[in-house]
């Protein structure tokens, strides 16, 4: 390991080599959000847990190491025989399985997963009515769904998009339709009569994470994607400018009903 990419607020992500991270990231800092989100799961060791849009599988060898639990790691961009070498370089084979799958066409048995996460990817799949009816069959009666994603921290309607993201997000096609509050992930995940929601807040500050990853990836030319500084600049800009009044990373954590 080199040098650890450190952030105080998340001490077990912090142990983790700055490169390593810069390299497989796709998005705002999937280990500190995951780290955040894991803050209020009951994991133990030992349970089966479903990585969903688990990128290259960086967030899924975080959760098998840090948590001693079998992850299923699952990406629909990625391929899972790519995921499969960095799985096996981190030496992390017997805990860590890579599968590629689309979320409307999962191949697992209903009940088979004692939890289920998702970082940065629950907004792609799950904004549906019907999704988390058919998504939380796949864990067993008394699991817990954890959600960490960019949002707004306001509940906000669509046709509010403030001015002064305006610029940056007319090139991130969809993301402001996608960013919701903590208080409509709260609405929106509670009509699944299979769940109740146990917890929807926003995270302290965290446009200020944020800002920080993005400087710090621009910094190392690990901007994504890849060959687009450019509006990695104008997201890391439009953020410092907004200062958490709109956006920031938002949680919500569910239980199946027994």
């Amino acid at each position: 390991m080199g040098e650890p990419l450190r952030n105080d607020r998340f001490p077990r992500a912090s142990k983790y080599d700055r490169d390593w991270i810069f390299e497989l990231q796709m998005g705002p800092n999937a280990l500190w959000l995951m780290e955040w989100l894991c803050g209020d799961l009951d994991l133990q060791p030992g349970m089966r847990v479903l990585d969903m849009g688990c990128g290259m599988a960086m967030s899924s060898m975080f959760l098998a190491r840090e948590y001693d639990v079998q992850v299923w790691a699952n990406d629909l961009w990625i391929p899972a025989t790519d995921n499969w070498r960095r799985i096996c370089e981190q030496r992390l084979d017997d805990r860590v399985f890579p599968i590629h799958a689309e979320a409307n066409a999962l191949p697992y048995a209903e009940e088979f997963f004692d939890a289920i996460v998702t970082v940065d990817a629950y907004h792609y799949f799950g904004l549906t009515d019907d999704y988390l009816d058919r998504f939380a069959r796949l864990v067993k009666p008394g699991g817990q769904i954890g959600i960490a994603v960019p949002g707004r921290t306001i509940d906000l309607p669509d046709a509010a998009k403030p001015a002064h993201l305006e610029t940056w997000l007319a090139e991130e096609e969809g993301a402001w339709e996608t960013w919701q509050s903590a208080a409509f992930w709260k609405r929106h995940l509670g009509r699944c009569d299979l769940v109740e929601v146990e917890l929807a807040d926003t995270l302290e500050d965290g446009w200020r994470d944020w800002v920080s990853f993005g400087e710090l990836t621009l910094a190392a030319g690990e901007a994504r994607p890849p060959g687009r500084a450019d509006l990695a600049r104008k997201e890391v800009e439009a953020i410092r400018e907004d200062a958490g009044r709109t956006l920031g990373f938002v949680r919500a954590i569910v239980r199946r009903r027994s």
